[in-house]
């Protein structure tokens, strides 16, 4: 089992989300977070002040995937999250070594 993490361009979503829906992932986990990278941020005028916004809004997806069709899921996530442009995100892949579904008790494969 592989629990893959990507870090995505915000309006990537719905097209990330339809792609692997149509590989047969069905659940995940999305959660706002900010970041910096090569991106850099950019200046803001605020009230005619000017600042730097050195954080920007991204995306992170959270999904545990049989290790059968993780490197599925990776070319998936890339292609769809892909504009070629700096700041398109990354995609981490770990390991899984126990999962337990809390509603019936079922684990590892079974709870996925």
């Amino acid at each position: 089992m592989k629990f893959i993490i990507a870090v995505i361009k915000p309006f990537k979503l719905d097209e990330v989300r339809e792609a692997l829906t149509e590989l047969g992932v069905h659940g995940l986990t999305v959660t706002e977070v900010k970041g910096y990278g090569r991106q850099k941020g950019h200046t803001e005028i605020y009230r005619g002040a000017e600042y730097a916004v050195n954080f920007l809004p991204k995306l992170k997806i959270e999904v545990a995937v049989g290790a059968n069709i993780a490197e599925q899921v990776v070319d998936t996530i890339r292609q769809a999250a892909n504009t070629g442009q700096i700041g398109d995100g990354k995609i981490f892949v770990a390991d899984i070594s126990h999962v337990v579904r809390i509603r019936t008790g079922e684990t590892d494969d079974e709870a996925l």
